[in-house]
């Protein structure tokens, strides 16, 4: 009579420990992909500063790099 019991407390047990795993939820997030820049190794750079009699000035800086990239800024300021 005993055994039918314990088995069935048993299969009881072992469904109940089933359905709480059933319930867990695990999220997995993967780290977003790192993005390597390369520098060129050479670089030439030209500034050139002009000055007005108003009070104005300008300085403008040519970047290029031995793949030929080119990036000019030029910045101007009056007092």
């Amino acid at each position: 009579m005993r055994n039918p019991i314990i088995a069935a407390l048993t299969l009881a047990t072992l469904f109940g420990a089933s359905a709480v795993q059933a319930e867990t939820t695990v999220i997995r997030r993967d780290a977003p992909d790192t993005v390597v820049v390369d520098r060129p190794s050479t670089e030439s750079r030209t500034v050139e500063r002009r000055e007005t009699s108003d009070g104005c000035s300008s300085k403008t800086v040519t970047k290029e790099n031995d793949v030929g990239d080119r990036k000019t800024v030029t910045k101007e300021s009056c007092d």
